[in-house]
This record gives C-alpha cells, sequence and structure tokens, in this order.
C-alpha cells in the first residue's frame, strides 16, 4: 500500500499515513451483477455512501446463498457484522449496474474478513470495502465454528 509521507503536527515525528488505492478486478474472486435504482442517488447525483454496504452484503449472501451454504430462513449458524469500512475512489450513478468483486481476506475458526469492490465500468474499482462476519449460533447468538461446509466455500474466495 502506498505510503503518504507528509507528517502533521507542525512537523512532529507520526508513523506514516498509508493511503489506500483502487484495485483491478483481476484482485477479486468472484463478482455479482447489481444494477442501481433511480433512489440510490444523492442530492450530489452519484450513489450515496449508504448504498455500498447494501451492495456489499447483498453480493455476499446471495453467494453464500447459491453455494448452498446459507439458508436465511433454516440456518443454525449466521454471519453477524461486527466491523465495515469502506473508500471512495470514484462515482458511480444511475443507471448504471455495478459488479460487486468479492475475496476473503482471513479465516478464523468463527469469523470471516471479507474484502469486497465496486466496479463501473473502469478496471480499478469505484470503492473497496470490508466487512466481518462473526458466526454465530442462531438461537443463543453465540460465536460457533464455521461448518465445515461453508469454510470450505470460503477457502474458494482467499
Amino acid at each position: 500500500m502506498p505510503v503518504d509521507q507528509s507528517w502533521q503536527n507542525g512537523g512532529m515525528s507520526q508513523a506514516p499515513i498509508y493511503k489506500p488505492m483502487p484495485e483491478p478486478r483481476s484482485a477479486y474472486c468472484v463478482f455479482r451483477s447489481i444494477p442501481t435504482r433511480w433512489m440510490d442517488n444523492d442530492a450530489y447525483g452519484h450513489v450515496n455512501n449508504v448504498v455500498y454496504y447494501s451492495w456489499f452484503d447483498t453480493a455476499v449472501n446471495a453467494y453464500l446463498i447459491e453455494q448452498g451454504v446459507l439458508d436465511i430462513q433454516k440456518s443454525e449458524t449466521i454471519g453477524l457484522v461486527v466491523e465495515t469500512g469502506c473508500n471512495y475512489f470514484s462515482s458511480l450513478a444511475f443507471p448504471e449496474t455495478v459488479q460487486v468483486g468479492i475475496r476473503v481476506a482471513k479465516l478464523g475458526t468463527s469469523s470471516v474478513r471479507y474484502e469486497l469492490g465496486v466496479f463501473g465500468a473502469s478496471d480499478l474499482c469505484a470503492a473497496k470495502g470490508h466487512f466481518v462476519h462473526v458466526y454465530v449460533d442462531a438461537v443463543s447468538r453465540r460465536p460457533v465454528a464455521l461448518p465445515p461446509a461453508l469454510k470450505a466455500v470460503l477457502e474458494t474466495l482467499q
């Protein structure tokens, strides 16, 4: 990751600031196409930042459902989001269809860090985000080990 060598606080020494950079499509394993909607645009004429988080949830959960490792009505183990973040590099707007790239950056015993790139027409992502799911028992909401089938699917995204 590139380092911003500028220093703040009147020249006092600080750790370097890392500047996120857009990534190419090739940095992601699978993609989900999602059409933008008229209501996604904000007063500035581009997709509002909160919509990106909806796309992240949609892309990951649809993929897990398609792979047969998530049944939103019957799964005994569910993923709860405990952390999110997003960096924005360029604007997207209705009526574009975006592609959300998915990869797994870290796979733990009961958690996974997903990283996502949102692409318009460019080969570089317009936004790059992440979220962490902690997998829990659907009833008790206590952390549990990733089910073997889910873990196998997630390993293909690393």
